[in-house]
Formats: structure tokens, C-alpha cells, sequence
């Protein structure tokens, strides 16, 4: 089995709400800033909060992120945290993160093995970091 047998994304946005927060990489502002038309001097004050330090995608008073508008408004440009999900690394550590993740995103298959999970995760994993 490969990625994409174990998730299609339904584009529900569930992904796009929440506390946490998405990480952004210098690199990936300047991204999402040209896709935009946006400085990319001013991106972190006009479209960021800082968590531990670091930028991360602000939210909206609905605690969806500034970008979600019933579809990414980024998704051309949006952080590597964005494009793997929920293909991430804790997965790996605990193949029971798969299910609690499931319970908030429709596009998550549980009905395969914890094995199956783990391998197309790994798969998916190795990708990203390529």
C-alpha cells in the first residue's frame, strides 16, 4: 500500500483549526509572501504569532488560520507542516496518534492495519525530508 490508499485529504479544513500552531521556516515565509504579493520583511508582524520563539500561522477568532477561507487560500505555498499531514512523525513513535487524529480529519483510514499505517507513514515521512 502506498500514502495516498490511507488518506485522501476532503479538504474539510479540520486540519486548519486549532491550537498548536503551524511552524513557519524563513524559507517558507518568503514562499507564502511572494505567493501573496506580500514583504516578506512584514510577513511575520502582519501574519504571524510567536510561539516558543518562533513564527507560527496566526488564527482567526474562529482558530482557523488566517488562510483557511473555506479552502487554503496558500495551498500553492503553504509550510511543509501543511503539505504532510498527517503523514507526521509521531505516528511513527505511536501508531495510536493515526486514530486520535482520525477522529478530527474524515480523510483518515483506520480500517487497515497498524503495520500498513506505520509503513505508508514511514514512506510518506522519508519523502519530506528529501
Amino acid at each position: 500500500m502506498k500514502p495516498v490508499d490511507i488518506f485522501k485529504c476532503e479538504q474539510c479544513g479540520d486540519c486548519c483549526k486549532g491550537y498548536g500552531g503551524t511552524f513557519v521556516t524563513e524559507e517558507e515565509i518568503i514562499s507564502i509572501a511572494d505567493y501573496l504579493g506580500a514583504d516578506p520583511k512584514c510577513f511575520v508582524k502582519d501574519y504571524c504569532r510567536i510561539s516558543g520563539g518562533k513564527p507560527v500561522l496566526a488564527q482567526g477568532n474562529d482558530v482557523y488560520c488566517i488562510f483557511w477561507n473555506g479552502l487554503c487560500a496558500i495551498h500553492p505555498a503553504k509550510p511543509r507542516m501543511c503539505r504532510a499531514w498527517p503523514f507526521i512523525e509521531s505516528v511513527l513513535v505511536d501508531v495510536g496518534n493515526w486514530q486520535i487524529m482520525a477522529a478530527s480529519c474524515p480523510g483518515i483510514h483506520t480500517d487497515v492495519p497498524d503495520s500498513v499505517i506505520k509503513e505508508c507513514v514511514g514512506q510518506a515521512v522519508a519523502n519530506f525530508r528529501l
